[in-house]
């Protein structure tokens, strides 16, 4: 079994920063793919981030250039750098790995996640 720890998020204005991180524990022998999802009040979770086993990423257009994902494998964490954060970016944070496990079973875990408000 694997556990996810989001932390990171709260309250800032628009324009500031926020480092969200996201710590797994258990059964991991390798993260795989790792991505950050959000869910805005009334809306469907969408794609924000994802960082691959082999380095390349990806980005929701709307916060490409602000947004960095990065993974620390030895820590078994991953973060999600905010920048120039934007009321539209008022959202429910999740963090999601694909890892594999000790028993070289491929699994997917979600995160409980963690809310981000930008607001003035």
């Amino acid at each position: 079994q694997v556990q996810l720890v989001e932390s990171g998020g709260g309250l800032v204005q628009p324009g500031e920063s926020l480092r969200l991180s996201c710590a797994a524990s258990g059964s991991i022998l390798r993260f795989n793919t790792v991505g950050w999802y959000r869910q805005a009040p009334g809306k469907e979770r969408e794609l924000v981030a994802i960082a691959t086993n082999s380095g390349s990423t990806n980005y929701a257009d709307s916060v490409k250039g602000r947004f960095t994902i990065s993974r620390d494998n030895a820590k078994n964490t991953v973060y999600l750098q905010m920048n120039s954060l934007k009321p539209e970016d008022t959202a429910v944070y999740y963090c999601n790995v694909d890892v594999l496990t000790y028993s070289f079973s491929r699994m997917d875990y979600w995160g409980k996640g963690t809310l981000v408000t930008v607001s003035s």
